[in-house]
């Protein structure tokens, strides 16, 4: 295949960025996407260029750091992450931009890579529970319907890859926090914090300048591990909930 890449060029954050057009050439359509911005990057270094600037780390769908805007659509045409994204989803002579995600809570550092140290902070203000170190429980030793414990599964799938954001044009961290909040909150060991995790989070979240979410459902669209929209309202109803006591 040959591809004509036009792909945002931004030096540091404080620079200003444009896009730049590259071509590529007999690129196989078994390579991954970031197989194919690797060979880009080694003929920019052999031309001695700079390499274009992008995160990756597990290139297995599990970690999340990968994130691109890619021709309009958070990770791509396939509802995978980008690391997972083969060249087959494209074709001969197409023309792909490549950006990063873009949301003012996540600013760019270089290139395609942004700060999303807000998801980190939204956590550490109450995405974690309270525990006795010392020896694992007994597995069985606290009950969990079984219902319960698959919804709390379900939200625990989400990466924190910040597709949600990019997707939405509110650009929310809604489902993103929603589904932080009901893995927990499904589980009896999530409950002594259940109303002041909701709270936490959701203060974090607006100071961090996320936007506020107004249904549109573009985020559960393009999350690559398929978390619901209905985490929101979980999320909602803990709020409210939380509030009113």
């Amino acid at each position: 295949m040959n591809l004509t890449l036009k792909i945002w060029r931004q030096p540091g954050p404080r620079h200003q960025g444009s896009m730049q057009t590259y071509k590529v050439t007999d690129i196989s359509e078994d390579m991954s996407f970031l197989e194919m911005l690797d060979i880009l990057n080694e003929q920019l270094n052999a031309k001695g260029e700079e390499p274009i600037a992008f995160d990756s780390d597990c290139r297995e769908g599990i970690c999340g750091s990968c994130g691109l805007m890619i021709s309009g659509k958070a990770h791509g045409p396939e509802k995978t992450t980008t690391c997972q994204l083969h060249m087959r989803s494209f074709t001969d002579g197409e023309v792909i931009t490549v950006e990063p995600w873009r949301a003012n809570a996540f600013p760019v550092i270089k290139d395609l890579v942004v700060d999303r140290g807000a998801f980190d902070r939204i956590i550490q203000a109450g995405g974690y529970i309270s525990v006795n170190t010392g020896s694992a429980p007994e597995a069985n030793a606290a009950p969990v319907p079984k219902p319960h414990a698959d919804r709390a599964f379900m939200a625990a799938e989400c990466i924190g890859c910040g597709a949600c954001v990019a997707a939405c044009p509110n650009a929310s961290a809604m489902l993103f926090m929603g589904a932080k909040v009901t893995h927990l909150s499904e589980l009896p060991q999530g409950q002594p914090e259940r109303d002041a995790r909701v709270v936490s989070m959701v203060d974090q979240h607006d100071h961090e300048g996320f936007g506020g979410c107004t249904n549109v459902g573009a985020c559960s669209q393009a999350c690559p591990k398929g978390i619901p929209q209905d985490v929101i309202s979980t999320l909602n109803k803990d709020l409210r909930a939380a509030l009113r006591r």
